[in-house]
């Protein structure tokens, strides 16, 4: 099996942080992960292609944004949040909370297949 690269926290930089989330469908996945807690790729449906969504997920995971857990043939997709507010207080909740008040649609992200217990 392939090893997921994720940054040590002391490697996330800001500006590969503020790329991550500058597309509209990446920060859609991370406002909707961010509500409901852990989640497979399998539950995202940003109406993107598979490969897309897969870019888009890699793009994140090695921007430090989201961590990729893989269990069996499935892949949960959980916001780095402390590492986040560790490294740069206040940046991910100021990012979302500016997307939740800018009326951006969300994407349709089915919470039958994501845990409802925050990560």
């Amino acid at each position: 099996m392939k090893i997921l690269y994720h940054p040590d926290k002391a490697d996330i930089h800001l500006s590969s942080i503020l790329y991550a989330l500058s597309d509209p469908v990446r920060l859609s996945i991370v406002a909707e992960i961010s509500r409901i807690g852990e989640c497979t790729c399998g539950g995202i449906d940003a109406n993107v292609v598979k490969s897309t969504l897969s870019h888009h997920v890699r793009t994140m995971r090695e921007a430090g944004v989201v961590q990729v857990r893989v269990q069996g043939t499935q892949r949960f997709l959980s916001i780095r949040s402390a590492d986040l507010e560790e490294r740069f207080p206040g940046l991910l909740s100021s990012i979302l909370n500016a997307y939740a008040g800018s009326n951006e649609p969300i994407s349709n992200v089915t919470e039958a297949s994501c845990r409802t217990t925050k990560t």
